[in-house]
């Protein structure tokens, strides 16, 4: 780290500082946009949230905007911005915000891991001073909230709140469905009591699984989720149900998705609004999720949730967006948003040569892709096949082999070799010709007990000591 580094790390006040200006610069430079370019700056999601919440605040349903697929809760959140004039700007400023309170959890998460304040700032500015993170909130993306939200939920986890850790699951994933999958890594987390039985049955380990922690976990997360469910139930009835959480299992949305489903979905859009679609059983996009799942829900947490549970959340998400048939650029911010608590000792930042080709072949992969979606969405060119599809193969690869450097990065096994314990130490023998003294002589008389961990060596029967290549040989007396 130079010494620029180390003063502009120091500050605490400064990094957010910047993180804020970069925001408000934004911010301030999309509204301009908005008002004089046909290309705008503010996301179409951002529209449709506005849409619900000028309804809500009628007395409507926020579902009575078409393409609402997300809970009222975001509608209710967003009220002020049905208010007129700038507070239609609301919801941005909020998700900004909500991308600095989730840097300042960053930084409080990497503390707890051992990091001094310098070093933990300047993994959190991967988070707080990323343009692309910035970029996506100021346009009107609610990622940003959830980011939040699981933050949150990590911190309770990590410092035992595993009560607000049970209610901060829950609502996140009534929030959003993904999180559910972090429930998986911390109930294998939590320890399991130890039996005291030698060869303990499966009645047994199944008993002992189940302790008072992952009790209470999934005790309050499903309650919190259930309870929430049936308010918005009770509320807005069968559309809540379907547009929250039953239209992502047939979802098709084609557009701005990197997905190498994309071209797939494009036709079944396509078949749909035929005239004369043809019918099927089975529809590929109702199964989709099933390679999904299992890597992130399965496979990814009982290979490292035991070993590192920020690697494990950051590899689950990584999986579950690359899977998934619908992949956006808002959603990177659910696996960004993990990464400086990973970054640390890590195999990227330990070889920078890989590091350096993760990043270049991550950001080359989505330009390519984006270059392939502006000729086929501005200048109405048909670029689905060979050119779309190739780019999102191509991003569909180079994430699968990042997420693949992840899962195998045995950093915590380094620093377990690194690490060297006081007691094993080498004895390093006197030179033969060097004269034995008085006090030499009573030591070796006198029985030595070295401790190595929990077992104790005896070394007063020892009666000859090997003294290197040329097989000399030190007699005891």
């Amino acid at each position: 780290m130079t010494l620029n580094d180390r003063s502009l790390f120091s500050s605490p006040s400064l990094i957010f500082l910047l993180a804020f200006l970069l925001r408000a610069i934004l911010l301030v430079y999309g509204i301009y946009q908005d008002s004089v370019s046909a290309l705008k700056y503010t996301d179409i999601d951002y529209y449709v949230f506005t849409d619900a919440a000028r309804a809500v605040s009628k007395g409507s349903s926020p579902y009575d905007r078409a393409t609402y697929r997300y809970t009222p809760l975001l509608a209710w959140i967003l009220l002020p911005t049905s208010w007129g004039g700038l507070w239609f700007h609301f919801g941005k400023a909020l998700f900004a915000l909500s991308d600095l309170i989730a840097g300042w959890l960053i930084v409080l998460l990497l503390k707890r891991r051992g990091l001094e304040e310098g070093r933990a700032l300047k993994y959190a500015g991967v988070w707080l001073l990323n343009p692309m993170v910035a970029n996506i909130s100021t346009r009107g993306s609610s990622e940003g909230l959830l980011c939040v939200m699981v933050m949150a939920l990590l911190w309770a986890f990590e410092t035992g709140k595993t009560l607000l850790a049970g209610l901060l699951l829950g609502l996140s994933v009534h929030f959003k469905i993904y999180p559910f999958i972090y429930g998986a890594s911390m109930l294998w987390t939590l320890q399991t009591t130890a039996s005291a039985s030698s060869a303990p049955s499966v009645l047994q380990k199944s008993i002992q699984f189940f302790n008072a922690k992952r009790l209470l976990l999934i005790f309050t997360s499903i309650s919190t989720f259930t309870a929430l469910n049936v308010l918005m139930y009770n509320i807005h009835g069968s559309p809540f149900l379907q547009h929250t959480f039953l239209h992502h299992l047939t979802r098709i949305d084609h557009r701005h998705n990197f997905s190498p489903y994309n071209t797939l979905l494009y036709m079944s859009s396509a078949q749909s609004a035929s005239s004369n679609p043809t019918n099927s059983s089975f529809s590929f996009e109702s199964f989709a999720f099933v390679p999904q799942l299992l890597l992130s829900t399965v496979l990814i947490p009982i290979a490292l949730a035991k070993r590192d549970l920020s690697r494990t959340l950051l590899a689950q998400t990584l999986a579950f967006v690359t899977f998934n048939k619908v992949c956006t650029s808002q959603y990177f911010l659910w696996y960004l948003v993990f990464l400086p608590l990973y970054l640390p000792d890590s195999a990227l930042i330990r070889s920078p040569r890989l590091g350096l080709t993760a990043l270049a072949l991550w950001v080359a992969g989505q330009a390519a892709w984006l270059q392939q979606g502006y000729q086929l969405e501005f200048l109405g060119k048909s670029t689905f096949v060979p050119g779309l599809f190739a780019a999102s193969l191509a991003f569909f690869i180079i994430n699968c082999w990042i997420l693949g450097v992840i899962v195998s990065d045995e950093r915590g096994a380094v620093r377990k070799h690194v690490r060297i314990d006081k007691s094993e130490r080498v004895l390093v023998m006197p030179p033969v010709s060097e004269p034995a003294t008085a006090s030499s002589v009573a030591k070796e008389k006198t029985p030595v007990r070295r401790t190595r961990g929990s077992s104790s060596i005896d070394t007063s029967d020892i009666a000859k000591v090997h003294l290197g290549p040329r097989n000399q040989v030190l007699k005891s007396n």
